[in-house]
């Protein structure tokens, strides 16, 4: 098993800190932004659009809290942690839509760079204005600054 504050060596030793920021892409896409809490846990988020419906401009906010578990995967080009959470978001257009998220992922912190690539999907529970699930998935790259 692998030790969280080496794990946490490792992420900080890719960038100076514990704050990542990027782009995702898939549905929806934006901004996508990362803080490390400690060595396995972390807030994440998200300020995106829908490219699903076009002539609807809809604003997407999300929220997570994750944890990741680094010992699935072990090879020599980084680190490859599988991240799983949950949280919550906001959609803002003629209806405000507000549910809960339960996201699935994994990340690549490429060996040497800080670098964070990810790919996720994630459950949702919608509950204002009606009852409804979907799914959003995406990949991405971050930034660690």
């Amino acid at each position: 098993m692998i030790n969280a504050l080496i794990v946490a060596t490792l992420i900080s030793s890719m960038g100076s800190g514990d704050f990542e920021l990027g782009v995702i892409l898939g549905e929806p896409t934006g901004i996508s932004m990362k803080l490390w809490l400690n060595g396995s846990n972390a807030l994440d988020g998200a300020v995106s659009w829908s490219l699903r419906e076009r002539g609807e401009d809809k604003i997407h906010l999300h929220a997570d809290y994750l944890w990741h578990d680094f010992d699935l995967i072990n090879h020599e080009s980084g680190l490859f942690p599988l991240y799983y959470g949950f949280g919550g978001r906001i959609i803002f257009k003629d209806k405000t839509q507000l549910g809960f998220r339960a996201p699935l992922g994994i990340s690549w912190y490429l060996s040497g760079a800080p670098l964070d690539f990810f790919v996720e999907i994630a459950g949702i529970i919608d509950i204002v204005p009606e009852t409804d699930f979907d799914l959003n998935a995406g990949i991405g790259i971050r930034y660690i600054f």
